[in-house]
C-alpha cells in the first residue's frame, strides 16, 4: 500500500480528558482503504482515548487527525459520521428499550433515502439480528449485542468502523462469533480500526497492528509480525507467548 493515500492520518496527537493532563502523548497511526488494523497495548496505554479522540469525543491538544485527506480535528460525532466514519463504544451501545430493527433504523438517522436494502443487508450479515428483529435490544446477549452494534454503524455504509473492545466481557464461543463477523465486515470493504484488550486473536485477523504505551505508539507491524515479535510477546501477550501463526 506504500503508493496509496491513507484514509485516516494522525499525526503526533496529544490528549486527555483534563487541561495540561494527556493520556496520549504524541501518537502516529495510519490506515488504509479496506484494512483492518488493531491497537494493542496494557491498560491505561490510551487506547480507548485515541479512538474517542478520533471520532471527535475528545478534541486533542495538539497533533493533527485527517480523514479522507480533510483534517476532522475539532468536528463533532455526527459531522464525523457524515464523512463516512463510525464508532462503537465497549458500553452503552444499543438503546435497550427499542427492538432490533428499530435500532437497525436509528442507525441510519441522516440518511435521507429508502433504508430497506441496507438493513436487508444487515440481516444478511448477521443473521441472528434477522431472527431477532422485533425483540428488544435490552433483553439480547451480550454477544448478540455487539452484532448488532456493529449492524447498526453499518447503516450509513462507512469507510472506516472504529471497535472500542468488542469482545469485553464476552465468553470464549461468544467472542469467536464476534471477530468472525469482524473479518466479514472488513472482507467486503469496510476499513476497520480495532481496540482490543484480547491482543493475540486480534492481531491474528489484522493486517496490521499498533502497539500503544504511556500514550505513544511504541511498535507498528504486520499483525503476524507482531505475534511473533518477542518484546510484544513478553510484554503484551503474556510470558507464555509461542506461537507459529
Amino acid at each position: 500500500m506504500a503508493d496509496a493515500e491513507p484514509i485516516l492520518v494522525v499525526d503526533n496527537v496529544h490528549a486527555g480528558y483534563i487541561a495540561d493532563l494527556n493520556i496520549l502523548q504524541g501518537v502516529n497511526l495510519r490506515i488504509y482503504a479496506g484494512e483492518l488494523v488493531t491497537v494493542i497495548g496494557p491498560n491505561g496505554a490510551g487506547k480507548s482515548t485515541l479512538a474517542k479522540a478520533i471520532f471527535g469525543l475528545l478534541s486533542p491538544s495538539r497533533g493533527s487527525i485527517r480523514f479522507n485527506g480533510a483534517e476532522i480535528s475539532g468536528l463533532r460525532p455526527d459531522q464525523i459520521v457524515q464523512r463516512g466514519m463510525c464508532y462503537v463504544p465497549q458500553i452503552a451501545n444499543v438503546f435497550p428499550s427499542l427492538t432490533v430493527e428499530e435500532n437497525l433504523e436509528m442507525g441510519a438517522f441522516t440518511c435521507t433515502g429508502n433504508v430497506k436494502p441496507m438493513k436487508q443487508r444487515v440481516f444478511e450479515a448477521f443473521p441472528i439480528l434477522a431472527e431477532r428483529r422485533r425483540q428488544k435490544a435490552g433483553t439480547l446477549s451480550g454477544g448478540e449485542r455487539q452484532q448488532l452494534a456493529m449492524g447498526r454503524s453499518l447503516m450509513l455504509g462507512p469507510s472506516l468502523l472504529i471497535l472500542d473492545e468488542p469482545s469485553a466481557a464476552l465468553s470464549p464461543v461468544l467472542v469467536n462469533e464476534v471477530f468472525e463477523r469482524i473479518q466479514q465486515i472488513n472482507a467486503q470493504g469496510t476499513a476497520i480500526m480495532l481496540v482490543e484488550q484480547n491482543a493475540r486473536r486480534a492481531l491474528m485477523v489484522s493486517h496490521r497492528g499498533y502497539v500503544l504505551d504511556a500514550g505513544r505508539d511504541r511498535i507498528e507491524g504486520l499483525g503476524p509480525d507482531l505475534l511473533n515479535n518477542p518484546t510484544v510477546g513478553e510484554l503484551y501477550l503474556g510470558a507464555t507467548h509461542r506461537t507459529s501463526h
